[in-house]
């Protein structure tokens, strides 16, 4: 191309640049394939597409031609398409102007029917307007007459009404003032006319009368002095009531009132302070005679006050109320005469007095709603504090669906609970105290039985089994908490559980603690010589086997306690009041009972563990470089294992009942006597390979017995659990290790090194020593060994401090040969 047509071909790339938005309307409307027609189009690739070889070029000219052909198509189109839009312009004005008619004709079109609409409308409203004038006379004409005729009652009734009340004619009244009174509502509107405002002033003045009146014939009837009353019920009286239902409440309440104290003037003068009968030891008297008083109140007057207004109950509750204030004056002037026994008397018949209320009423005047009984929903348990109520297993299943539910604060059952017996609160420290005496005494009375019974027989059938002290504390517990959460819910169960956990402490201490067998050192006086020639059995563990069953037999009632007391301190919780219960803990004594129960455990382990020690100390003093033979185990494994035979099936079967602590016991054993054994191991020096062979046989057996121990000497066998087998596998697999590392030649010494880091997972310059000397090598060979572990040892992962630490920190194992060294310096200077 020459520089013209470049620049032509420039300026139409500059136009015909379009958005990637256009260009992706276009393909959507002129969708090709055309290779052209691309957006992207690459017209190098276009002709390598076309000329892909050489020999393709001889078709150079049909190329060409075709493609001259096309650019002529092109050119025709773009010609009849710009020619065709010529006339566009013109068009468009043509048609805009044809829109602007039809509009202008459609707008005339559209005022005319908005003029015909408006014509209509005033034609209907012409049609209408009578029709309108009639509906509105016809309504003002039914309005006037219902209020003429409102008028018209109002005013004959408010006659009748003040004519009836002259002649006390109650009963015809009370239907009346009700008619009255609504109709009176309906001319609340028009109480600017003075007539309907008069005729309202004389039905007020009209209700006013009626209850001055009504008042005065009941203070007639029953008056306040004096305790002399009618014979029978009056006609007039009752529908004197019924009037009083719909005059003001105020009536009604005095009427209730001057009825019941004039009804109870009676109990007011018979049992007044200075009565003797108004002490607590008869206080069934007063309960006696209110419940006459009601029996005699239902014949007379039963029928005459409406059954709504609960004139029973009322006399009930303000008796009460009464009773209350009066008990709580004569306490508090009579402090010192209140003793335990007068004072849960006096309890005791109130409780029942408000239980007998709570089946005979319902509660209704003691508050605006009235209090529903919730359906009882008691708990299971099979300890005391949980049992206060059978359940059957559907309700069961329904409170363990319920336990995720949060818990709602209980409604109380009876709602006259506390309405007299509150007065006892302030007294009840006599009971607080009392209790606390008498637990002084329970707890002192199971350490003299304790002592005088002795410890439990190793062929008991009780053997291991709970003490039944505890179970007599607790069944104790239980009573004292029912009893006192009758009594109160407040600050009395507060004091009542310090006491609990007072007693809790001192059971732990004084029964628990205080009777563990005590540990001694008697196996000093057995020399090695002698425990190697002694026969199988004839050695005596430190504990007999009346205290091993005595310690299983304490840590079996500790278990008991432990469970029994955080029972106890959920069902305190649920007696007291919501208030108050973040006040009641027993975690610490529960925390005391675990204690109890990892003291003895430990001395469990302790005693056997002890009396593994003198077959330990015969092992390492032992000659082990003059073994010329491996035989049978040694008379140490023989003796080991007959401590073990001897005790753990005590142990098992003592504390079948709770089987975890047997593992428990197991487990801390495996732990005390492993590192104990390979500590003596160590001690074995100097070992021949025979000895070591020995030594490795003896190892074994023992691995063998303590994977059994759990069920050793039992008829049924059981695996061992897997945390204790683990326990055993990893400690013994240690001191088997440790010995083949002995069993090893040591020379080349770099084979004998890398063994040892192989065999041996602790790769610690003091263990390695140990072994070197087990192996009786001189000092000059361990330090060449020494330095060459040194320089073999692996580095660790990561950081340098711990490695140091290990190194510079001694090991328990340092630390107790550093202690029985200063002992026996401490023995050669005294």
């Amino acid at each position: 191309m020459d520089e013209e047509e470049l620049v032509v071909v420039e300026e139409l790339e500059a136009v015909l640049h379009l958005s990637p938005e256009v260009q992706q309307a276009i393909e959507q409307v002129f969708p090709s394939q055309d290779p052209l027609d691309c957006a992207d189009f690459n017209a190098v690739e276009y002709i390598n597409t076309l000329f892909p070889t050489e020999q393709s070029l001889s078709n150079i000219d049909d190329v060409v031609s075709k493609i001259r052909l096309k650019i002529r198509r092109l050119d025709d189109n773009i010609r009849t398409v710009v020619r065709g839009q010529t006339n566009v312009g013109q068009d468009g004005r043509q048609a805009l102007e044809e829109a602007q008619k039809a509009i202008q004709q459609l707008f005339g079109k559209i005022k005319d029917i908005k003029d015909k609409a408006e014509k209509s409308e005033q034609m209907v409203k012409e049609i209408t307007r009578d029709i309108k004038q009639l509906d509105h006379a016809k309504r003002h004409l039914t309005t006037s007459i219902t209020t003429l005729n409102h008028l018209h009652m109002l005013a004959g009734g408010v006659d009748s009404l003040e004519a009836m009340t002259r002649k006390r004619q109650y009963g015809e009244v009370a239907n009346l003032l009700q008619g009255v009174v609504n109709v009176l509502e309906h001319f609340q509107k028009y109480m600017g006319i003075p007539q309907i405002r008069q005729l309202s002033e004389r039905v007020k003045a009209a209700q006013t009368e009626l209850g001055q009146q009504i008042l005065a014939d009941f203070e007639e009837a029953f008056p306040s002095q004096g305790t002399k009353r009618p014979g029978g019920p009056s006609n007039v009286l009752r529908d004197a009531c019924l009037v009083a239902n719909v005059l003001d409440s105020r009536i009604k309440q005095e009427i209730i009132k001057k009825f019941i104290r004039q009804h109870l003037s009676e109990y007011l003068v018979l049992f007044q302070e200075n009565q003797d009968v108004a002490w607590l030891d008869k206080i069934d008297r007063r309960y006696a005679w209110i419940k006459r008083q009601l029996v005699d109140y239902e014949e007379k007057y039963g029928r005459m006050f409406p059954v709504d207004w609960c004139m029973t109950e009322r006399i009930a509750v303000e008796f009460c109320h009464i009773t209350r204030n009066d008990l709580s004056k004569i306490m508090r002037t009579r402090a010192k005469e209140i003793e335990v026994k007068l004072l849960l008397f006096a309890i005791q018949r109130t409780t029942n007095f408000e239980g007998l209320l709570a089946k005979r009423f319902s509660g209704n005047t003691l508050s605006d709603n009235v209090v529903k009984k919730p359906d009882p929903q008691p708990p299971v348990s099979t300890n005391p504090f949980l049992d206060d109520d059978s359940m059957t297993e559907e309700s069961v299943l329904d409170k363990d669906s319920d336990l995720d539910k949060p818990k709602k604060p209980k409604l109380p059952e009876n709602p006259f609970h506390g309405i007299i017996s509150k007065c006892f609160e302030p007294h009840l420290y006599v009971y607080i105290e009392s209790q606390d005496k008498n637990l002084s005494e329970l707890i002192d009375r199971f350490v003299g039985d304790f002592k005088a019974q002795g410890p439990p027989k190793s062929t008991s059938e009780d053997a291991g089994a709970v003490l039944p002290s505890c179970a007599d504390l607790f069944v104790y517990y239980k009573k004292c908490m029912v009893q006192c959460s009758q009594l109160s819910t407040g600050e009395p169960m507060i004091a009542l559980s310090t006491i609990f956990q007072k007693y809790l402490r001192e059971y732990a201490w004084k029964i628990l603690s205080g009777n563990l067998p005590k540990t001694s050192s008697s196996s000093s006086g057995l020399t090695i010589t002698s425990l190697l020639k002694e026969k199988e059995g004839s050695e005596v563990a430190k504990f007999t086997p009346e205290e091993l069953c005595l310690i299983c037999s304490i840590l079996s009632t500790a278990e008991y306690c432990l469970a029994t007391t955080q029972q106890l301190d959920e069902k305190l919780k649920e007696k007291v009041d919501l208030t108050l219960t973040e006040r009641i803990n027993l975690t610490g004594e529960m925390d005391t009972f675990s204690t109890v129960i990892s003291n003895s455990i430990q001395l469990l382990v302790q005693d056997l563990d002890s009396s593994c020690d003198p077959a330990l100390i015969a092992m390492s003093k032992m000659q082990w470089q003059n073994v010329e033979h491996v035989g049978d185990q040694s008379p140490y494994v023989t003796s080991i294992i007959f401590h073990i035979k001897q005790s753990v099936p005590i142990i098992r079967d003592n504390l079948a009942s709770t089987r975890k602590y047997f593992t428990q016991f197991c487990i801390k054993f495996a732990n005390s006597f492993i590192p104990k054994f390979i500590n003596h191991l160590f001690k074995c020096k100097p070992i021949s390979m025979v000895g070591a062979e020995q030594l490795l046989l003896d190892t074994h057996s023992l691995k063998t017995v303590l994977l059994d121990l759990p069920s050793i000497g039992s008829q049924v066998i059981r695996k061992a659990p897997a945390s204790y087998t683990k326990i055993v596998v990893k400690g013994m697999t240690r001191a088997e290790m440790i010995l083949k590392v002995v069993m090893a030649p040591h020379e080349p010494s770099v084979v004998f090194v890398d063994n040892y880091i192989k065999l041996l997972a602790d790769c610690t310059t003091e263990t390695f020593q140990k072994i070197l000397e087990m192996k009786g090598l001189k000092r000059s060979e361990q330090s060449a060994m020494l330095d060459l572990f040194r320089q073999r040892l692996p580095a660790p992962p990561s950081g340098s401090e711990n490695s140091s630490a290990t190194l510079l920190t001694p090991t328990p194992e340092q630390e107790s040969s550093r202690i029985r060294k200063l002992e026996k310096l401490i023995k050669k200077r005294l």
